[in-house]
């Protein structure tokens, strides 16, 4: 006869908890079930349930929309009613491991002092894979949903049901979850994240972007970009759009000017958020009123009408015209941000920029052979192994490649024609596209999955002045001599395909101040 149980271990996310998971854990309790091998439970009569809440440190994805906060409150508010002796443990976030239960068991003896062992614990996971880590460790295994012939819905059926817009899951869910989600609109903001179609399901523009790179290199440029934004900000409410990790905020924190104002970090990347109000926990933002949000602008308003004084982007717009729907996107945006946007406010921008004439004919001249070179499958490629061969490439292959992996993965048009090994003919906006891409060799597919080049500055003009800002007389194209002179302009030339004339670097960026009129 197997020992009496002192705890039911239930590992899982809990988003939610259904109606058929609070009558199950009552049978169980009471000595009503049997395991998975056909013997009885029974349980001590001060036996409790131990909620095991996985991927603690994950939210805001459409894998894990809830954060580990809500989903414990939820719980202790459930079984305080249902009369269920629980303890909550969250669990960290981690890769698939063969040892995963062994990080649940260690997670739940760090946080609640529970020793979980095969002798007085019982495991309720109706998921197999997960189940037969625990029966590995010697665990008796109750199968929870699994157990009945008409197989109820999981938890995580019914979050399926809700962000679907399918009323039936308030019928599923237990009374005090359809409570809890509507006092706190959880609904609505699992439906926004599962909805959203620029966002992966772990909660990134992209799976393929090197952060540690990104981050490193946009703190890098942070001061440069601090300087160039920093004498057009408007005191007050200060928001920094896809702020990344905080860098700018961070310079934007030590300007006096600013030490009353309130500083605001939105990004759409779990991890760049995440690393920022790390940041934030070690001190480093001078200002104390330093906020951070993973959000997405453009599924709903992040702030109140006319509150913000200043919305910066820094390298954003592009990102917004790549992964979403070009052009109509940045109307979108544009208009979210006119609308919280304070009478007298403003909107300082600075991002790359598209060549004013980019449809005219150019010929790239590049080192190396194009005309005989041709592009590999990197498909299912790690990203290390991408950025090896990427890089092996001379700039005439490096072209051939792009040609490939830019309009596959972008959208974006690079029709090329070789001349001969070492000219190439195509239009000037898919030049620009190419020797503004062709050095990111580490996050190669997700840099070819941006388009630089979607806006002129008569563009912006016309977009700015269509929602109702006017365009401060500072704003406007520029070119970046350094990175003509050490980017654009090494290992390649331009010329005109009809004429074979010299053909002058185009502007590379663009800086705009929009304000909304008083």
């Amino acid at each position: 006869m197997p020992a009496r149980v002192r705890h039911v271990l239930i590992p899982g996310r809990h988003h939610l908890v259904t109606r058929f998971q609070t009558a199950y854990l009552h049978a169980l309790l009471g000595g009503e079930l049997a395991d998975s091998a056909g013997e009885p439970v029974v349980c001590d009569l001060d036996a409790n349930v131990v909620w095991a809440v996985t991927s603690a440190t994950h939210s805001g994805t459409r894998r894990n929309p809830l954060p580990a906060h809500r989903r414990e409150a939820m719980i202790e508010r459930v079984t305080a009613v249902e009369g269920l002796p629980s303890l909550v443990a969250p669990v960290a976030d981690v890769p698939p491991s063969p040892r995963f239960a062994r990080t649940v068991l260690g997670s739940v003896e760090l946080s609640t002092g529970v020793t979980a062992t095969p002798l007085d614990t019982v495991v309720a996971c109706s998921t197999p894979e997960v189940a037969a880590m625990y029966a590995d460790l010697g665990f008796r295994v109750v199968p929870v949903e699994d157990a009945c012939d008409d197989v109820p819905e999981r938890p995580w059926d019914v979050l399926e049901l809700l962000a679907a817009g399918d009323e039936r899951w308030r019928d599923l869910a237990h009374p005090e979850v359809v409570h809890f989600y509507d006092r706190y609109r959880l609904d609505a903001a699992i439906t926004l994240i599962r909805e959203d179609p620029t966002v992966s399901t772990e909660g990134d523009l992209t799976t393929t972007r090197d952060y540690r790179t990104y981050t490193a290199a946009f703190d890098d440029a942070s001061d440069r970009k601090w300087e160039q934004v920093a004498p057009f900000v408007e005191p007050g409410r200060v928001v920094d759009l896809g702020c990344a990790a905080g860098g700018l905020l961070e310079r934007a924190a030590r300007d006096p000017r600013l030490a009353e104002s309130d500083l605001y970090g939105v990004d759409v990347s779990r991890h760049l958020v995440a690393e920022a109000e790390h940041r934030r926990a070690q001190g480093v933002f001078a200002n104390p009123n330093v906020f951070f949000a993973q959000r997405n602008l453009l599924r709903s308003p992040v702030f109140p009408a006319a509150s913000v004084s200043t919305t910066l982007t820094v390298a954003l717009t592009h990102e917004i015209s790549s992964y979403g729907a070009g052009r109509s996107d940045l109307e979108l945006l544009a208009k979210r941000i006119y609308e919280h946007t304070a009478p007298g406010g403003v909107w300082v921008c600075s991002d790359v920029l598209g060549p004013l004439d980019g449809d005219r004919l150019v010929h790239l001249e590049l080192d190396g052979d194009g005309a005989t070179a041709r592009p590999v499958d990197l498909s299912g490629w790690t990203r290390e192994a991408v950025a090896a061969h990427v890089a092996g490439l001379s700039p005439a292959e490096r072209l051939v490649q792009l040609a490939q992996d830019f309009p596959a993965l972008s959208g974006g048009e690079c029709d090329v024609r070789w001349v001969d090994g070492g000219v190439a003919e195509l239009t000037l906006r898919a030049a620009a596209e190419f020797l503004y891409t062709r050095d990111y060799v580490d996050s190669w597919l997700s840099e070819c999955h941006e388009r630089f080049c979607d806006m002129t500055w008569l563009d912006w003009v016309a977009l700015l002045e269509g929602v109702g800002f006017t365009v401060d007389p500072v704003s406007g194209p520029w070119r970046n001599e350094w990175l003509v002179e050490n980017r654009l302009s090494v290992g390649a030339g331009l010329r005109d395909a009809a004429t074979g004339e010299p053909v002058e670097w185009p502007d590379t960026h663009v800086t705009f101040v929009a304000r909304r009129p008083l």
